[in-house]
């Protein structure tokens, strides 16, 4: 049954395309030919041979041998043997790659432990002298360069360190070089050889779909000549026209309908929204928009944010049973409400079920240390949970929209107001950012602005602000204090409120409508991840 599935996601794999098809495509490639291996093994072979023997011979091949039959060459492709197989062919191109000191010459015995190859007409042999293995090397290495009838191309690797790859003496032996002796400067070369250094990394990676990329670059740019942009173009139909024996395509990439465009940068007519209509923002809206306002527009305007994750499920879950205790709908009881959570748990997404199981039991601690907050004594009155608020002032000139949701109000016996909000993240702000945190801001701008009006519980309208909390319910208070969350407080704005210059700023940029993205601590968790310019792997989407 494992082996099935395995099957079946390779085959889905390979389907696919890109990247991932191609790999899939080389692991079915690979199969095919291990079992063809297997089955001329067993031609060649007298008796019985296990398949981990088969195995382990395949695996210390260097080259894959395949001496019982050989595959039929198709034409116009690039064939990779050795030397010896090399002898009596020919080839308009020959690279003769890798040629380095220790490999050319090779001067370690030849044969096995058996010593198999001194065994002759006559009898054992005497081993090869060290000149006699260099002069057969030196032969072995002339079959390989002669091969070439118009262009021969051969490499080699020097380190920079002293003991690190040299180049084989082989190579000075291709050609004879005439110095000047004055200058000490090479004049000559017999026959004549282009000596090419090469210090650095080749220009693009040696892979076909490189090479796709870029030919399509040179056919679509207009600074390139038009002899250059149709030798592209001819080069790509030639790669786009061929085929395997089956008649699939070998480069289904070099297909024009497998590639994807873009048009030019697009401008709307009319403004996104009216001069005269508020700038919607909230509290939340207002850090996003201030850490990426491309990731704001995406989420907030646009409404591109796909389906939600398990971490906004969970917050979701803990949220509603919060509201159903503070509004008295659900006992304050932690068996009752995980017997509420139950209900609800199995539709929540989550990667693996040990990842549900451990994150049910983070919502179990959650809703405890919410339970022990909500009891405990704090000389303020509950006046409403999960406020809905709307309200519209002016900033700077600029006429803004806030709105939100307070997930509790609570006043204190002088009659102030208390906005509480619950937060069931991992992500906790410094105790020294709380003066400046803008969403508990926002909430106490709100209450100034008259969203607690409608409430029942004040007299004054407004009510004067005692200041803001955020409870974390995932986060202990203490070590010593597990069954507690950690609250972290905002007091109420002394003089001029910041908050108000900062939604002018903010209203500002809306209405520019230029949403350029930032790069931050919040990228690994943006959903726009893909299509971000600032990302590489946006740019290569969108640029």
């Amino acid at each position: 049954d494992g082996s099935r599935r395995w099957r079946e996601r390779l085959e889905r794999a390979a389907l696919r395309g890109g990247a991932a098809g191609r790999n899939a495509d080389r692991d079915l490639d690979a199969l095919c030919a291990l079992f063809e291996t297997a089955a001329r093994a067993e031609e060649q072979v007298t008796g019985h041979r296990s398949a981990l023997d088969l195995l382990a011979e395949l695996e210390a091949q260097d080259i894959a041998a395949d001496t019982l039959t050989v595959r039929a060459v198709r034409p116009e492709a690039v064939r990779l043997m050795t030397a010896h197989r090399s002898k009596g062919l020919e080839w308009r191109l020959v690279v003769v790659a890798g040629v380095q000191d220790g490999l050319w010459p090779d001067l370690r015995r030849r044969g096995s432990l058996l010593e198999a190859d001194r065994i002759g007409r006559d009898g054992l042999a005497e081993p090869l002298s060290p000149g006699a293995l260099l002069g057969e090397e030196r032969r072995l290495f002339y079959v390989a360069a002669t091969r070439a009838k118009e262009r021969l191309i051969v490499t080699a690797v020097k380190a920079p360190a002293d003991d690190g790859d040299e180049p084989s003496r082989f190579l000075r032996e291709l050609y004879r070089e005439d110095v000047d002796p004055r200058s000490g400067k090479v004049v000559r070369r017999t026959p004549p050889v282009t000596v090419e250094d090469v210090t650095h990394r080749p220009r693009r990676p040696l892979s076909v779909a490189a090479l796709v990329a870029e030919l399509r670059a040179v056919t679509v740019d207009p600074a390139r000549s038009p002899e250059l942009r149709r030798a592209a173009a001819e080069r790509l139909a030639t790669l786009a026209a061929a085929t395997d024996e089956d008649g699939l395509p070998l480069v289904p990439a070099a297909r024009p309908e497998r590639w994807w465009g873009l048009d030019d940068p697009t401008t709307a007519p009319e403004p996104l929204r009216s001069a005269d209509a508020p700038v919607r923002l909230s509290g939340s809206g207002l850090e996003q928009l201030e850490s990426c306002s491309l990731q704001w527009f995406l989420d907030k305007e646009v409404k591109a944010r796909g389906a939600g994750s398990a971490a906004q499920g969970f917050g979701n879950v803990v949220h509603a049973l919060a509201d159903e205790v503070g509004s008295g709908r659900t006992p304050a009881d932690l068996a009752v409400l995980m017997e509420r959570l139950d209900t609800v748990w199995d539709a929540l997404a989550f990667d693996a079920p040990w990842k549900s199981h451990q994150e049910k039991a983070e919502a179990r601690a959650a809703l405890e240390r919410f339970l022990n907050w909500h009891v405990l004594e704090r000389g303020r009155d509950l006046v409403a949970t999960e406020h809905g608020f709307d309200v519209t002032l002016d900033v700077g000139g600029v006429s803004v929209r806030i709105r939100g949701s307070m997930d509790r109000v609570e006043k204190d016996a002088a009659g102030r107001a208390y906005v509480v909000d619950f937060k069931t993240g991992k992500q906790i702000p410094a105790d020294k950012s709380l003066p400046e945190h803008k969403q508990l801001a926002v909430y106490q701008l709100a209450v100034r602005a008259g969203a607690l009006n409608e409430l029942p519980g004040f007299t004054a309208h407004p009510p004067d602000t005692g200041g803001a909390e955020l409870v974390h319910l995932r986060e202990p208070a203490a070590k010593a204090a597990q069954d507690a969350p950690k609250v972290q407080r905002q007091e109420p704005p002394e003089g001029e409120p910041w908050i108000e210059n900062l939604l002018a700023e903010a209203a500002g940029k809306v209405l520019a409508e230029r949403f350029v993205p930032q790069t931050g601590g919040g990228c690994d968790r943006c959903a726009f991840r893909r299509s971000c310019s600032a990302q590489r792997d946006g740019a290569q989407l969108v640029e």
